[in-house]
Order: C-alpha cells, then structure tokens, then sequence
C-alpha cells in the first residue's frame, strides 16, 4: 500500500513524525512525503525535521507564504502532479492548516482516498480559517481518525458514516512521549540564562486574532505585563506575530544564545524554538500562556496549567479533562486566572483517554486492516486519466 503522506507547517511536522517511523516499521507500506513549503524558515521546518527524525520529503512544493486563497491555490496547483505522479493508494493528511485541506481537494477530485489524521475537531468558530479547513477536510475524508470524544461526536452530528471513524489518541503526545529522553537533556536554560527551579511563564501568540489585531495585541499584553510583575515570561516569536510584537512597547528583546540571565519582571522576546527546547522549557514552566491548539494538548499531558487567550477551543477535552482554562482576551480574568494556576488553586487536571503514546500504532494498524477496502474505495480513476492526458505535452 503505498502512503502519500502531506506536511506544510510546524505543528503538522510534529503530528507525521511518529506516523511516518511507524510506517516504515511495515514492509507492506511505502510511505511517501510531500512537504508544501507553507513554513520553509530553517527554524520553523528544519530543524523540526532534524530533532524529530523525518527523512526529507519526497517533494517540496516551495510554496511559501500568502493569502490564505493564493496560498491554497498554489498548494492545489504544485501537488496535482505529484499526486498522479506518485499514484498513491492513499492520501494521509494531518491537522488542520492550508496544505492539509489543499491536498485534501485535489486528492478528494482525483478519486483518491483521503484518510484525516486530528478529525472531527471543532471551535465552532468560523472566524478561525482553521475551522474552515477542518470542516471542509473532514467532509472529503474517507478515513477519519479523532483524538477525543468530542471529535466522534461532531462527526457523527455532521453525518459522517460511523464506520469512517475511529478513535485512536493523539499523535502529538506520541512525539513527545517518544522524544522525552531528548529534551530532558536540552541545554536551553544555560542558553537562556534561566535557573530551570525558579518560576517562570512560557507564552506563545499567533493566532491573527491575537497578533492581527493591533488593539487586542494591546489588551493581551497589557495583561501579560501585569503577570510578569509576578513571575518572568518566555515568549518564542512566531514570524508571523514579528511585525506586530516589535512594535509593542515593554518587551525585552534577547538573542537566544546570549547566555544572559532572564530579568526580574517583564516579557522577554527571543527566536522560535525547536521542537526538544520547546518542550523542555514547557515541562518544567510554571503556566503557559497560548493562543495555540497543539500546546493545550501538551501541556495537560505534562501537568503543567494552561491559559488559553482565546473564546473557544476545538480541544475541550483539555479543559474538561486536563489543565487548561479559556479566558479570552479579558486583562482581568487573564491576570486573575494566571495567579491562581501558579498558585496551584486550579486543579492539575488528567491525561484523556488513549493520549498514551500509541495513536500512531492504532492509525497504521487500522489502515492496514482496511487496506483492500482503501484500493477498492474509488476502483480504476478515469479522472487521474485525464489530468495525465492535460499535463502531457501536446
């Protein structure tokens, strides 16, 4: 069965590692990659590529940034040829980002199947492009594989027939279950100048709602630096949140390898990390503060307490179940909620169910149990026939 598996952004890198080496564990797969180039900064693909493992990919599309119409446009556009290239048995997508509902596009036209890796996952929020393409992937799917029991339950109100979904755990806990022994060895706090036992708070902000948006920038801030009066903050930059932070007033700007120590109070702003730093900094912070959906999910398996700056989440189970807490973009309720987790007021939470490390042996297993229903889904493709005879020179 041969496996064209899709990846474009950071989070995506993270969700196919553990996929791709279980994968390869099978001789009666052939696993390929094409990877989009939607984040292509060295910091924000490869080096997530070197920590984690991944082979290169197979392809990459080069696409890199844009709208998000341009943006899917090129994608459906540069991935149509490797797709009849390749010929795959199976699409495997993950996530939620641009590439994944491109991919999914083309491959749902060219009759071939598409198997959905985080499905069933919703804010139910459309202002999120994410939830766009989350709904949208998921009605083309053929395969749809959720983490929690909320994405069944979408799904099935959705209509999706019962015996496309399965519940299979959460692959980026497999990652970082896999990859534990190696960031527990980072240096990252010598680098950083920061005492690994004393307090401190990991922020992330990305979202456009949250980095776009100069007046609820603004508001985010203005709390973070009445938090940071109380313990330091951490902020990794994300590229696209650059523009609007360096603007902002009170932040502390710092090379990551400036080996200086971090100050008492205020927010200090350094490079994206990698992938084992990340993690080691979140495993041992005091609260981490995001707009990102992946880092609820880690930080409720590493116990440590979460403040979502968002209304709405597509992972409740991370606030039913773990150690997360949506408080928007309120300053009061963001200062109020950020004392009481360091103070240990909120409760530590408990690791959803199947988040064990093992969604990425469920998902393998699973598509080779199906692996003549997948060939006989769509049968012989008279469109891919088609497109070969349009892309064969006259």
């Amino acid at each position: 069965m041969k496996i064209l598996t899709v990846v474009g952004a950071r989070p995506n890198f993270v969700k196919i590692a553990p996929l791709m080496k279980e994968m390869r564990r099978h001789a009666s797969i052939t696993p390929l990659l094409v990877h989009t180039g939607q984040h292509y900064d060295p910091a924000m693909s490869a080096r997530f590529f070197a920590e984690l493992d991944i082979a290169p990919p197979d392809v990459n599309l080069e696409v890199g940034s844009g709208s998000h119409a341009a943006q899917t446009g090129q994608i459906m556009q540069r991935i149509e040829p490797a797709l009849l290239e390749f010929d795959p048995d199976l699409l495997l997508v993950v996530g939620d980002v641009n590439s994944t509902l491109a991919a999914t596009l083309v491959a749902a036209k060219l009759r071939i199947p598409v198997a959905h890796v985080e499905a069933g996952l919703r804010s139910f929020d459309r202002g999120m492009p994410e939830e766009i393409n989350r709904i949208a992937t998921d009605a083309l799917s053929d395969f749809l594989f959720v983490t929690e029991e909320s994405g069944r339950q979408n799904l099935t109100h959705e209509g999706i027939d019962p015996w496309k979904i399965h519940f299979v755990g959460n692959v980026m806990i497999d990652a970082l279950q896999s990859t534990r022994a190696q960031w527990e060895r980072s240096k990252v706090f010598e680098r950083l100048g920061l005492d690994p036992d004393r307090s401190f708070a990991l922020l992330t902000l990305h979202r456009p709602s949250n980095v776009d948006d100069g007046a609820a920038l603004a508001t985010v801030l203005g709390a973070l630096q009445k938090g940071a009066r109380r313990v330091p903050m951490l902020l990794p930059v994300h590229p696209r949140a650059r523009a609007g932070l360096s603007r902002a007033p009170g932040l502390i700007w710092r090379d990551a390898l400036a080996r200086e120590p971090i100050p008492e109070g205020g927010i200090v702003c350094v490079d994206p990390m990698g992938y084992l730093d990340f993690m080691a900094l979140m495993s041992r912070a005091a609260l981490v503060i995001t707009d990102s959906g992946g880092v609820q999910d880690e930080s409720t398996v590493l116990g440590v307490p979460c403040l979502t700056v968002r209304g709405t989440t597509e992972r409740p189970v991370t606030v039913t179940h773990g150690t997360n807490e949506l408080v928007g973009c309120a300053e009061d309720k963001i200062v109020a909620k950020g004392i009481e987790m360091i103070e240990g007021l909120i409760s530590r939470g408990r690791i959803p169910a199947k988040w064990d490390g093992l969604a990425s042996k469920r998902i393998v297993s699973a598509l080779l149990k199906n692996a003549e229903r997948i060939k006989r889904l769509y049968g012989p493709a008279k469109q891919r026939e088609i497109c070969l005879d349009m892309l064969s020179p006259a």
